[in-house]
């Protein structure tokens, strides 16, 4: 599946743009703009998780390259534009492994919707620690951890771990494929716990070498540093001459914040996508044992976040499942209200993420009636996620977060409900901008930091404030949501073993 539109701009050939890139769950995207922020052209390639296993979330690395192809020359295809320079994201943490050569040897395991490498965090704890873990790298190893991945493609495709060289996530692979350079951003690494020393922000080379000894440490760069130039190769297969700069990029949550303008001390971002992701960002390392701890996307700074494991990968399921389209279903949740008549829903439909950590949770869905609807059933979905991301940001607060501002980004901002939902829940406003697209928007912008120094406000106004007035039926709900999991632990635990 392919879209694009095009701005107004002239087919100047004195344009300077910056090319944005994100490879997501579903889909990849791209982004022309201009120096002034002006969207000139945009374009999207569809994509598929394979789920080979239960648990099992993959993707073939050559895929996101093909994609990138595809969209840098569609994007080009529109005019006569100067690159002045090209950022990528992407989901993450994944693992793809590659031999000496660059050549992909297993296809990526995505980040923590991949829950196979339970067996791999009990391994690695009891070798270097739990608490040694959690001290040197502000997080505790769980499904979103890189070290356990490795182990697991070492124990389980041994042949093909024999022979990797080198690890890359999306971002990386693209800046690799574009520029020959094997390079990592710091919050992404920072992310590949337990291989990255977060105080001293570099690799920790007696746990890489326990964990992964052959494979090279990719060198270290912010996200917004130049890490490589288009090679003459890459030229041919993209569009884009050769010599333009490439920044290093990092996780596509990260640069949805950027996107948004949501990178101040205590600024919170909801990335509603997927999967939904939150990252708030702070002045000092705080910890908290059900959440992770992040170098943030420039030196000094650092990040509390947390995600859920779904979000509107029920939305699509619902959909599917109805054969209704999202503005009908919208609509229909609307019109069931507040508290989805009587209906409360655990979306734990891969497992959770923070703050539980059990890839063995399931979706529950509780109270219903011969009487409801699809409508009700929606509506709790998306309550659903509402209360989850309660549930996360009530422990952010343990740790010592504080929200002063909250941004909302990605698709399910498009719908005013869900974010107003959110926030009557939340008891908190969120900022709406005017471009939901995202990552790519947030790479362009990044991009075009190595010349000058853009502003956020104009390349992406906002476009309206949710109203933060907390609801006193989803005071109620929200209790009962807390008591589900709980109550429900064991018998989902027993069925998820089928």
């Amino acid at each position: 599946m392919t879209s694009a539109n095009t701005g107004q701009a002239s087919k100047d050939t004195s344009i300077s743009v910056t090319l944005g890139f994100d490879v997501g769950t579903s889909s990849s995207k791209g982004v022309l703009v201009d120096s002034q922020g002006n969207i000139l052209a945009q374009a999207t390639r569809s994509h598929e998780v394979s789920r080979p296993e239960p648990g099992w979330h993959e993707m073939d690395p050559e895929l996101w390259w093909e994609e990138f192809q595809d969209i840098s020359r569609e994007l080009l295809a529109h005019g006569h534009y100067k690159v002045a320079a090209v950022g990528a994201s992407g989901m993450g943490p994944c693992v793809a492994i590659a031999d000496r050569h660059g050549v992909p040897l297993h296809p990526a395991i995505l980040y923590g919707v991949d829950t196979r490498a339970t067996q791999q965090i009990q391994a690695q704890n009891t070798l270097l620690g739990a608490e040694d873990i959690f001290t040197r790298c502000g997080s505790f190893l769980s499904s979103q951890s890189v070290g356990p991945k490795l182990q697991w493609l070492e124990e389980n495709e041994s042949e093909s771990f024999k022979e990797a060289r080198m690890f890359f996530m999306p971002s990386s692979w693209i800046v690799y494929r574009l520029t020959g350079q094997y390079v990592l951003d710091h919050h992404s690494a920072s992310q590949s716990t337990p291989l990255y020393d977060l105080s001293s922000a570099d690799w920790y080379e007696p746990w890489f070498e326990k964990i992964a000894p052959q494979i090279s440490r990719p060198r270290l760069f912010w996200p917004d540093e130049q890490a490589g130039t288009i090679t003459a190769e890459a030229e041919l297969q993209t569009g884009i001459p050769a010599g333009t700069p490439v920044i290093a990029g990092t996780v596509d949550a990260w640069a949805e914040a950027i996107s948004v303008g949501a990178t101040r001390t205590n600024d919170t971002m909801l990335m509603y996508g997927t999967t939904l992701f939150i990252v708030h960002h702070t002045q000092r390392s705080l910890r908290h044992h059900s959440l992770w701890s992040t170098a943030g996307t420039r030196p000094g700074a650092y990040c509390l976040a947390a995600g859920l494991a779904t979000s509107g990968a029920i939305t699509q399921w619902i959909r599917e499942l109805t054969h209704t389209d999202y503005e009908s279903l919208f609509r229909a949740a609307e019109k069931s209200g507040p508290g989805a008549k009587g209906l409360v829903m655990l979306p734990y439909f891969s497992g959770e993420r923070t703050p539980l950590h059990d890839p063995q949770a399931r979706g529950v869905l509780a109270g219903l009636e011969l009487s409801h609807t699809q409508g009700d059933i929606f509506r709790s979905a998306l309550e659903g996620v509402g209360y989850a991301v309660r549930h996360n940001l009530e422990t952010f607060q343990q740790a010592g977060g504080t929200t002063q501002r909250m941004f909302a980004v990605g698709g399910g901002t498009t719908s005013k409900l869900w974010p107003q939902i959110i926030s009557e829940i939340l008891g908190t406003e969120q900022i709406i901008r005017k471009h939901a697209i995202g990552a790519s928007l947030g790479m362009a912008f990044l991009a075009a930091s190595l010349f000058n120094d853009p502003d956020i406000e104009h390349w992406n106004p906002i476009l309206y404030k949710t109203q933060p007035i907390k609801n006193p039926v989803y005071e109620a709900r929200y209790q009962q949501f807390r008591a589900l999991y709980p109550a429900t632990k064991n018998i989902v635990h027993d069925l998820s073993r089928k």
